[in-house]
């Protein structure tokens, strides 16, 4: 996709590469101050530890965001055999450690092979997840007793980049990508304990989620950070569906497309207009089609 430094006037999708040491938040409180305004949403937190892609929602574009959070995700991460910690990684407190030099390499690949596909994972107990409409990591921090229910996920690919050995530990690099909800640092516990040594996330890094790559990010969030427009990242996520000025200006009135239910490619595609804008996220009603979710027009 072409990033577009014009997108801004009316709000588009920005991709920052989060460096260590800052929250999702701290993300968006300086994308906020650099492009002096408040409509801002990230889609998928990374915590302070990890680094990588986080896709921000600037103006109207927040809207997209709901489209973006529950995309596949890609990410390289280390996990230290031989130690655990109560966070699951290198951000908590140590909580027990174990030799694991007599850990084989085979060992290792054959550990992660039941962490790979449709699985069951419990989430860390340190995680964004609310349980009684309190964060889980908040109630953890506050020494409550914190019990989440496991969930389906997908680890589509949990591949070895490289083993190295230290005198009772052992780093793994790896690359994983999953499904929306799986937590890297659950697999990182999850691998320590089927090898009997323990083990925790050391290191994380989302470099992909969607079709959206870390490799187009900027580091920096400036005032003139180029934005993918609306359109183009909505149709590339949903689908393109194009209408006429007529038919732009009755979906926008909230009116629905009589009997072009047979026109749809997808079933929620994005309506866009001759000048290329985005209109709205459409569904079908029957026969017809009406816009599930508008964007405000583009003012000249």
């Amino acid at each position: 996709m072409q990033q577009d430094h014009g997108a801004s006037a009316r709000g588009g999708i920005l991709l920052v590469d989060k460096p260590g040491g800052l929250t999702s938040h701290d993300v968006v409180a300086r994308a906020r101050r650099a492009l002096h305004t408040r409509k801002i949403g990230h889609a998928g937190t990374l915590d302070p530890m990890a680094t990588g892609l986080l896709v921000l929602g600037v103006g109207h574009s927040t809207r997209l965001l709901t489209y973006v959070v529950g995309l596949d995700k890609t990410y390289e991460a280390t996990i230290r055999l031989g130690v655990t910690t109560d966070s699951d990684d290198a951000d908590g407190t140590e909580t027990s450690r174990t030799d694991a030099s007599a850990t084989s390499d085979d060992a290792i690949l054959d550990g992660i092979r039941p962490l790979t596909g449709p699985i069951s994972q419990v989430p860390s107990t340190v995680s964004a997840i609310k349980v009684a409409g309190r964060r889980a990591y908040d109630l953890a921090r506050a020494g409550e007793q914190v019990e989440l229910q496991a969930r389906d996920v997908v680890v589509s690919r949990f591949d070895v980049l490289g083993i190295r050995r230290g005198d009772r530990t052992i780093d793994v690099d790896v690359v994983v990508d999953c499904s929306s909800g799986t937590y890297i640092r659950a697999l990182a516990r999850d691998l320590g304990a089927h090898l009997g040594v323990g083990g925790h996330l050391t290191a994380l890094r989302r470099t992909r989620i969607g079709p959206f790559s870390v490799a187009d990010a900027v580091a920096e969030v400036a005032a003139d950070a180029p934005l993918l427009p609306a359109a183009e990242v909505a149709a590339s996520l949903l689908g393109a569906f194009h209408v006429t000025a007529d038919e732009a200006r009755d979906l926008r009135h909230g009116k629905r497309l009589v009997g072009a239910a047979t026109r749809l490619g997808t079933e929620t595609p994005a309506a866009i207009d001759p000048a290329g804008e985005l209109v709205g996220i459409l569904g079908r009603r029957g026969d017809d089609v009406k816009s599930l979710m508008n964007m405000p027009e583009e003012q000249p």
